[in-house]
C-alpha cells in the first residue's frame, strides 16, 4: 500500500486511502512525509466550516470582498513540495465536500493556490465504521484515486515487530527524474483502448451505493495514464500490481483489467525506437494495433518536438497511409499538423509515401 500511495503523491494526483479506524493510515503518511521530507499539513475535513476551504469573505479597504485562506494554505502557496492531508473526509458534511472540489482539483483555496508540487492526500473510513460518515459524492469520489488500506497478515506482522522493536521508516520508492517522459506511450494505448471501447470514455456508475469508488472518466483516464507512467519508472519488484491497484483506483478493477488484457495482447513498440527508426514501422493487419502505435507515436513526438522526430512521425503516418491504413494514419495526421508550429514542413512534399495524405495536407495548408 505504501508503494501506491508514494508513487501518487510524488506523480501528484490526489490520492484518498479507505481503512478501518485505528490501523495506522494517519501515521504512516506523516512518517512517509518525513522521509520525503516535504512539509505537511493535516487538515481535519469533519471540523472545518466551508469557508475554511473556499476563503473567508473578508471586507477590504477598497470596498471589494476578498477569500481569505486559513493560514494552512497560505504555507502551502509558499512551497515548492508538499503534502495537504484531509483526514476524517468521509464524516465531512456535504457543504465541506463542496468547497473541497475546487481544492482537490484545481489546488485553489479562497483566492491562493497551493504550491504547484502540493500533492493531497485524503483518508476516510468506511461509512459504515466512520463517526457519522457519509457516502463520498460522485464528483468528489471523480477526483481521487482509490486506495485501499489492508490489515493484511504481512502488514499485521510487521506490527507486531515494531511493537517490539520500534517502527522503522517506511521505505518510499522515488520516481525517477524523467518519469514524465513515459507519459505520452500510456496516453497512446489508452487512447487506442477507448477507440475500440468507447462506452468506457465515461460511465457514471447506475447504482447509487458505488458512486463514491472509482469509475471511469475523462479525468480519471487521465490520472490513470499519469499513474501508468509513474509506477513503472520506480522499478519496483511486482511493477504490474502496483500499476494496476493505481489505475484501478481512478477507474475501477473491472475496467482497468480489460485495459490491461488488451494491452497485453496487442504487443506493441516502443515509439521512441520508431521515431528513431520509422523504417521499422509495419502496418499490423488489426486496425486497434495500428490505432495504439500511431497514436503512441504522435503523442510521444509533441511532447518532445524537434524536427528530425517530427519528419519520422510524418512517415510513418505515410507508411500507414501506403499500407492500407490511410483513415488511421488521416486521424494521427491532423494531430502533427496541428502542432506544426516551428517546424520545417518542405519534406512532405518529397516522400511518395505521403501521396494518400495530400487531402488533409491541401486542407490544412500544409500543401498548395
Amino acid at each position: 500500500m505504501i508503494n501506491e500511495i508514494a508513487v501518487a503523491v510524488q506523480a501528484n494526483v490526489p490520492v484518498i486511502i479507505w481503512g478501518d479506524p485505528g490501523t495506522g493510515k494517519t501515521a504512516t503518511i506523516t512518517a512517509m512525509a518525513d522521509v520525503l521530507s516535504w512539509p505537511l499539513e493535516i487538515v481535519i475535513a469533519s471540523i472545518r466550516e466551508p469557508s475554511d476551504f473556499s476563503g473567508l469573505p473578508v471586507v477590504s479597504v477598497d470596498g471589494g470582498v476578498r477569500l481569505v485562506s486559513p493560514s494552512w494554505a497560505v504555507r502551502l502557496s509558499q512551497v515548492e513540495r508538499g503534502i495537504l492531508f484531509f483526514d476524517e473526509l468521509s464524516c465531512a458534511p456535504p457543504a465541506n465536500q463542496a468547497a473541497l472540489l475546487r481544492v482537490v482539483n484545481e489546488r485553489w483555496v479562497g483566492e491562493t493556490q497551493l504550491g504547484p508540487g502540493v500533492s493531497i492526500i485524503a483518508c476516510s473510513n468506511p461509512p459504515e465504521t466512520a463517526a457519522g460518515g457519509w457516502d463520498l459524492p460522485p464528483a468528489q469520489a471523480n477526483r481521487f484515486c482509490h486506495i485501499k488500506w489492508e490489515m493484511d497478515p504481512v502488514a499485521r506482522s510487521a506490527w507486531i515487530t515494531g511493537l517490539i522493536s520500534g517502527f522503522p521508516d517506511p521505505k518510499v520508492p522515488r520516481l525517477a527524474r524523467d518519469w514524465e517522459k513515459l507519459i505520452p506511450e500510456q496516453r497512446g494505448l489508452i487512447a487506442a483502448f477507448l477507440h475500440r471501447q468507447q462506452h468506457l470514455v465515461m460511465k457514471v456508475p447506475e447504482n447509487e451505493s458505488t458512486r463514491g469508488e472509482p469509475w471511469p472518466s475523462p479525468r480519471t483516464w487521465t490520472m490513470a495514464a499519469r499513474l501508468s507512467a509513474a509506477s513503472k519508472s520506480v522499478g519496483l519488484m511486482g511493477e504490474e500490481e502496483c500499476e494496476y491497484r493505481l489505475m484501478a483506483g481512478c477507474v475501477g478493477a473491472g475496467t482497468i483489467t480489460a485495459f490491461m488484457s488488451w494491452r497485453r495482447e496487442m504487443d506493441l513498440p516502443d515509439p521512441e525506437t520508431l521515431l528513431k527508426n520509422p523504417n521499422r514501422y509495419k502496418h499490423p493487419n488489426r486496425g486497434d494495433r495500428a490505432f495504439a502505435i500511431l497514436s503512441s507515436v504522435v503523442t510521444a513526438c509533441m511532447k518532445d518536438k524537434t524536427q528530425p522526430r517530427y519528419e519520422s512521425a510524418w512517415e510513418i503516418m505515410g507508411v500507414a497511409a501506403s499500407a492500407g491504413g490511410a483513415d488511421i494514419a488521416v486521424t494521427h495526421a491532423a494531430i502533427l499538423s496541428k502542432g506544426r508550429t516551428g517546424m520545417n514542413t518542405d519534406f512532405l512534399t518529397k516522400g511518395t509515401s505521403m501521396k494518400p495524405l495530400f487531402p488533409l495536407l491541401k486542407a490544412t495548408g500544409l500543401l498548395v
